[in-house]
């Protein structure tokens, strides 16, 4: 699968749902777009005709409030129409502002309040580890959610158990809700931090999309952690690296401009 093309298409996904939808976090969707274009399109070993498959490789969005882009990476593999897209953020929708596992094939858990889905991961790993199982579990994190401490109990429960099947991957595009992330909480020295912990840390462009698939190779003995540095509203000139599209909602002329750029960048 051509993953750069897919990236693209999340990202139009994204915005038409973003906005008709109301809703927001399309900085940072685009910013994981990439990593998300990766994983479905050249990684993850799953089948969208069976999504329960007991041998799949499982993927968790930590940050479930960028869930826009994983439902249209989900719908552009073929595990649910894509017209479905259309009903985000509706009343009765199954498509929620922030993702959600319920009659959704193919999300493996809902989340929205952060630092969860790096805990449960570490569990699903170790149950794959007891039970002789041979999948991998994947979660994408946000650096503004690394303040969380449960992050960190995870990872030290990760490394003790020595779970070389557990790859976190770390959207470090350096704002978070309201600020920067070096102005709210300071994470560096991140990658060394992580190493302290027992895991092996590797450090990418997360744009890059040849260095985000040899990152996400498997490790011999211990977890993984990807830090992929990336840019917050990448694909869209005015909205990167502003701390504004974090909540705001492209509309009129904003959403017009956005889709033009994004187009224009289509193969």
């Amino acid at each position: 699968m051509d993953t750069r093309a897919l990236a693209r298409r999340i990202r139009v996904h994204a915005l038409r749902m973003v906005n008709r939808g109301g809703s927001s976090h399309i900085g940072s969707i685009f910013s994981e777009a990439d990593v998300l274009a990766v994983l479905y399109g050249a990684v993850l070993r799953v089948d969208p005709a069976r999504p329960d498959w007991p041998d799949r490789d499982r993927f968790v969005l930590s940050k479930g409030h960028a869930g826009a882009g994983v439902y249209a990476a989900l719908a552009e593999r073929g595990f649910f129409p894509v017209e479905w897209l259309d009903t985000h953020c509706a009343d009765g929708s199954r498509l929620s502002g922030h993702v959600s596992h319920k009659g959704v094939p193919g999300v493996e858990l809902s989340t929205g309040s952060l630092g969860h889905g790096l805990p449960v991961c570490g569990g699903m790993a170790y149950a794959a580890k007891l039970a002789g199982k041979t999948h991998r579990v994947f979660c994408l994190l946000s650096d503004g959610e690394c303040d969380e401490g449960s992050n960190w109990e995870a990872a030290m429960f990760a490394a003790h158990h020595r779970l070389d099947n557990l790859v976190a991957v770390v959207d470090y595009n350096k704002i978070q809700s309201l600020a920067p992330v070096a102005d709210t909480l300071r994470l560096e020295p991140f990658a060394d931090k992580w190493r302290s912990f027992g895991w092996e840390a590797r450090e990418v462009d997360g744009h890059d999309h040849d260095a985000l698939r040899a990152a996400f190779g498997a490790s011999r003995d211990r977890p993984v952690v990807v830090i992929a540095h990336t840019v917050k509203g990448r694909g869209v000139s005015f909205m990167e690296n502003s701390v504004l599209w974090h909540y705001r909602t492209p509309r009129d002329a904003e959403y017009d401009a956005a889709l033009a750029e994004l187009t224009a960048a289509a193969p």
